[in-house]
């Protein structure tokens, strides 16, 4: 993946609805999702819709095929993985990135204070 087609996929991202949209299909798996249940599951009108996902498809990010009168839109695993593969292209040095269980890696929690009215 070149950094261009990066920028392109990040940048739709990058957009509350599509993100929403982007991670269904990814929850519905290589099966898809109808545009039309899409949009009830995300309470979008279809022109909405349309466009959002016609931004995620120019962005290789979702693929779309018919079935009788409906289109079924999926995620595109492949340019998922191509984008993933993308950052973390040289990650860590070449060195291992799996996170170990290091005693005090944890967030500390810090004790929120409460306002008087």
């Amino acid at each position: 993946m070149e950094s261009i087609e990066a920028v392109k996929s990040l940048s739709a991202l990058a957009q509350g609805t599509r993100l929403a949209i982007f991670r269904l299909l990814v929850q519905a798996g290589p099966a898809g999702m109808a545009a039309g249940a899409i949009g009830e599951r995300l309470a979008l009108p279809p022109a909405t819709l349309s466009f959002h996902l016609a931004g995620l498809a120019r962005a290789a990010l979702v693929d779309s095929r018919q079935e009788g009168r409906f289109v079924i839109y999926s995620a595109s695993f492949s340019g998922m993985n191509r984008l993933v593969e993308y950052l973390t292209e040289n990650c860590c040095g070449g060195a291992s990135c799996a996170p170990g269980a290091q005693p005090g890696d944890q967030d500390e929690k810090v004790p929120r204070t409460r306002r008087r009215a």
